[in-house]
């Protein structure tokens, strides 16, 4: 009985963490801002889940098999977000370098010589 009621309060912190998040969403107007609110998403709600499962289940295959599915979503997560704004910035400027006047200063940037 109690690790249902464990189990179902971390699905309800779950919930909460995506409708937080999905308001966020919709309230940001680019890309870049909107991607800050994707994160709680991808990588809290899983774990939150992971704990319920395993709240629920205790130590069992299907726990095991939850875990490995949260830590391919943990893991994957920074590079589809790195991807994403790979994207929006092409989409904006027609590449993703920084072009004139964007990113370091010429007098910031690296010598070629290394010094």
């Amino acid at each position: 009985m109690a690790r249902e009621i464990i189990a179902d309060v971390l699905l309800g912190v779950a919930a909460a963490v995506v409708l937080a998040s999905s308001a966020g969403l919709l309230l940001m107007r680019d890309a870049y801002a909107k991607l800050h609110y994707v994160t709680p998403i991808a990588l809290v709600a899983p774990v939150i889940v992971g704990l319920a499962v395993l709240a629920r289940s205790g130590l069992t295959e299907d726990t095991m098999e939850t875990w490995l599915a949260v830590l391919f979503l943990v893991i994957s997560g920074p590079f589809l977000a790195h991807a994403t704004v790979r994207a929006a910035r092409i989409r904006e400027h027609g590449d993703w370098r920084p072009g004139p006047g964007q990113g370091l200063a010429r007098s910031d940037s690296p010598r070629r010589d290394g010094s």
